[in-house]
């Protein structure tokens, strides 16, 4: 897939580290607009178009998390990527709870990096006709487009996060199926560690949230396994 020219917000306070990571990002084919400050970061976003923002935690005047509410407030399916020391193990986990849809840790190498933005951007993409995997489909009542990222149900329409539709097309591949905790965490993002685990929940509650008025939709729990998706599924 080609995504040169997608246009990336980037915000990193790190001088030497910004012009690093702008300069792989330029080199790759990005189209990079960059800020050292979480204020200067939101001036920009509302005034151009984003197709993915690269955001650190630990920023002056705005930090990570406050500029991610705000994006989020006024685009909510945009992915948002964070950037984190690896002692903030807890700021990963309210990262994915206010909004944001994956975190890569420092230090960490470009190729890692170029790798997690072109799954995130692959959303915008046209779709493959011969993919085996589930696009859209219909949940109980609602109608769930994975391409689009959208939930539906009569004129009520929500806007996914891109993880939230990831972890929803999963649940909806494989309904009324045992799945174990690993299996959910390495399917949707990757990898099983414990505090991605923790994050799971997050994005299981904000789920059953999302499909609550639907009786015939439940997300069970199984302690010490895993989850079941119960749910009608008709693939489009």
């Amino acid at each position: 897939m080609n995504f040169t020219g997608k246009k990336i917000l980037l915000v990193e306070d790190d001088k030497t580290l910004n012009f690093i990571v702008r300069d792989n990002l330029e080199e790759a084919g990005y189209t990079v607009t960059s800020a050292e400050d979480g204020e200067a970061a939101l001036k920009k976003f509302q005034g151009e178009e984003f197709d993915l923002c690269l955001l650190d935690v630990m920023m002056p005047k705005l930090d990570g998390f406050s500029l991610a509410k705000k994006i989020r407030e006024s685009n909510e399916s945009i992915p948002i990527l964070f950037l984190t020391a690896k002692a903030l193990n807890e700021d990963k986990i309210n990262g994915f709870t206010i909004g944001g849809d994956d975190y890569i840790t420092k230090p960490f190498s470009m190729e890692e990096l170029l790798m997690r933005i072109r799954v995130f951007l692959k959303r915008s993409m046209p779709a493959n006709e011969t993919e085996s995997e589930l696009t859209n489909c219909k949940v109980g009542h609602f109608d769930f487009y994975f391409d689009n990222l959208t939930l539906q149900s009569g004129d009520e329409k929500r806007t996914l996060t891109y993880k939230e539709a990831e972890l929803l097309r999963y649940f909806c591949e494989n309904p009324n199926t045992v799945l174990s905790r690993s299996d959910i965490l390495k399917n949707v993002w990757g990898s099983d560690d414990y505090y991605l685990g923790r994050s799971l929940d997050v994005f299981i509650s904000r789920l059953r949230k999302y499909l609550g008025s639907d009786d015939n939709i439940k997300i069970i729990n199984l302690h010490g396994i895993g989850f079941r998706f119960n749910a009608p599924i008709e693939r489009k």
